[in-house]
């Protein structure tokens, strides 16, 4: 029976290729092991429950056992072994799968399989200068086989003395990937891959503190404890249930804000369940927290090319056999299953949303904060989700009442339509530093919405595309101006004396800014002086900080409209002296930056001196 040969490759370098190329990550070995010797098992189980085979079954686990010192590492089943025939197919004629013609045959019988008999298995050359499989089929009167190979595309393969059914491989680890000797990392590795793997995965013995020290018990080290919380129906779980699986997934996060069960089955398969993480602090935001797995099998926590990016805001799992698990993932985005997969997910998500703002409008009012980035996220960067969004999506105003879009135009229409009938939204960042600004809109029966977060001015260019109306922030210019209702009388200036003013105010502004001076007919209540700065230019230099790729706007200076409001007596004081009293102007100037928070440093002490000695 013994022979000898060379495996059926089409080229002499294959183990380079493999070792080298074909996973971008050597730990990733351990996984396609463990999901071989899972599909092993569950074939298994099919066998028994199609009544094909009628012997014991025994305990079907897959046991991994790590031997540091001699540097060896077993992964052992149950399951239905190889016969010599099938080892010299499934192993020797490399990425010839097994699990397609066996799914066929056993199709009622078990759900799907992990891996596949050929490349995946070969892994173990990434990390192994030598690796022998020892394996007995299920069949009646087959005779167990030892396969060897170091690492070259010769192998020996003979009859061995293994009495019990499975598979055995080890792997003798490597002098330059010793790293895959050691428990703790094999144990982290187990835990990374196999905690939700649908057979118990085996890893040495519980420990217990004893006597100063860790010292093992009787029990078996199962890894996968935790239940597969997204292969249940959602009938038989409750809201609990899914809080718990959450805190499984991430000890030490926030409890979320909803919930997302997702089950189809066709036209391609997908489970899980996504999450509405809270967002606390909204420079802090992270992503790739979504877990992807294959048949419960752990494959990346990035899954940017599977889910739309605002999806990635989202924590959870996905499971499918659907999504091809190749290494370099550069062809997703193109794959047509991982774009119904990518629709689906998204679709799921905007119907979650509608249902709770239909149905749970004030628990959506409560948890908006928290929800807000993710929402405007997907608005801004995700078509079909805006045009869903459009109608669940909240505006909070700065006293802290919500509308929906809809709500909030039929809301402000009447009073904030200017004379050529636009409607015009008003909106703050910071309610405390635009106070002033916020309060004289309000007084002129405006409102004024309380946008905070970081991707506004995207969202506020949306708003201004899809509602067709202009939106200012409330200190880009005198609330007159935001909102004009009638043509304002301007006042009526020499061009010597808009010089001398202009060169007057530019005199004691602080220096590195751009500053565009204007007089204007405020009224005499109005602030003698204001500083502006233009809502379009703000806007995309805002855009353009966070990356927004219009750099030429964030190398431009600071810009700011001054306006000199010459029918506040104090500043009609100053003209009418023909600016020449440069300590009160110093004093109204000081003032209007200060309100604007650019008052700062020297500048500050100073404005503070002056203005005890005036008083």
């Amino acid at each position: 029976m013994a022979q000898s040969g060379k495996i059926g490759v089409t080229t002499e370098n294959i183990f380079p290729v493999i070792k080298k190329f074909l996973y971008s990550d050597h730990e990733i070995f351990l996984r396609e092991l463990v999901a071989n010797a899972v599909d092993a098992t569950q074939k298994m189980k099919a066998l028994g429950a199609s009544g094909d085979f009628a012997g014991e079954l025994g305990e079907l686990s897959v046991r991994i056992e790590l031997d540091e010192a001699a540097k060896t590492l077993k992964i052992i089943d149950s399951g239905i072994g190889m016969t010599e025939e099938e080892v010299d197919r499934y192993i020797n004629q490399i990425a010839f799968s097994s699990a397609g013609e066996f799914l066929e045959k056993y199709k009622d019988q078990i759900g799907s399989i992990i891996g596949h008999f050929g490349l995946g298995f070969y892994s173990a050359f990434m990390v192994a200068d030598e690796v022998t499989i020892e394996t007995l089929s299920w069949k009646d009167g087959a005779k167990a086989v030892k396969w060897t190979c170091d690492g070259s595309p010769e192998f020996t393969m003979e009859e061995c003395d293994k009495s019990d059914r499975g598979t055995e491989i080890t792997l003798h680890i490597s002098e330059d990937e010793t790293e895959f000797a050691a428990k703790g990392r094999i144990q982290t590795l187990l835990d990374k891959y196999c905690k939700f793997m649908p057979v118990p995965v085996v890893f040495g013995k519980e420990q217990e503190w004893k006597d100063g020290k860790y010292v093992d018990t009787d029990k078996d080290n199962v890894i996968n404890k935790v239940e597969p919380l997204w292969a249940r129906k959602p009938s038989e779980l409750k809201d609990e249930d899914y809080d718990n699986f959450y805190k499984a997934l991430y000890p030490m996060g926030e409890d979320p804000l909803f919930h997302i069960h997702l089950n189809v089955e066709y036209p391609f398969h997908l489970t899980g369940i996504l999450y509405f993480p809270k967002i606390k602090d909204k420079l802090d935001v992270q992503k790739n927290r979504i877990q992807l797995y294959c048949n419960q099998m752990f494959v990346t926590d990035s899954v940017e090319n599977i889910v739309p990016d605002f999806l990635t805001l989202l924590h959870g799992v996905i499971d499918s056999p659907d999504i091809p698990l190749n290494v370099s993932r550069s062809y997703l985005q193109s794959d047509a299953n991982v774009k119904k997969i990518s629709g689906y997910i998204t679709k799921k998500v905007a119907d979650r949303m509608d249902d709770i703002f239909k149905n749970q409008r004030p628990a959506l009012e409560e948890k908006w904060d928290n929800l807000k980035l993710f929402i405007e996220y997907g608005m801004i960067s995700d078509e079909k989700f805006n045009e869903r969004a459009l109608k669940f999506c909240l505006l909070k105003n700065t006293d802290a009442k919500y509308f929906s879009i809809d709500e909030y135009k039929t809301a402000v229409a009447g009073e904030q339509t200017d004379k050529d009938g636009k409607l015009v939204l008003l909106y703050a960042t910071d309610k405390d530093s635009q106070y002033s600004f916020i309060e004289t809109a309000k007084a002129k029966g405006y409102d004024v919405l309380d946008l905070d977060c970081q991707i506004d001015s995207w969202f506020v260019n949306m708003l201004e595309q899809k509602l067709e109306c202009r939106v200012a922030r409330v200190d880009s210019d005198s609330v007159d101006k935001l909102i004009v209702k009638e043509e304002a009388v301007k006042p009526e200036l020499s061009d010597e004396d808009k010089k001398t003013m202009e060169e007057a105010v530019k005199a004691v502004l602080p220096a590195g800014n751009e500053y565009y001076v204007e007089a204007a007919n405020l009224g005499e209540a109005a602030s003698p002086l204001l500083i502006t700065q233009s809502e379009f230019l703000r806007r995309y230099r805002e855009m353009s900080a966070l990356g927004g790729g219009m750099n030429f706007y964030g190398e431009m200076p600071a810009s700011y409209t001054i306006t000199l409001n010459l029918q506040n007596p104090l500043m009609a004081k100053v003209a009418e002296g023909k600016y020449e009293d440069k300590k009160l102007l110093k004093q109204l100037t000081d003032l209007a930056l200060l309100a604007n928070g650019m008052l700062k440093g020297k500048d500050l002490a100073e404005f503070i001196s002056r203005s005890y000695e005036m008083m």
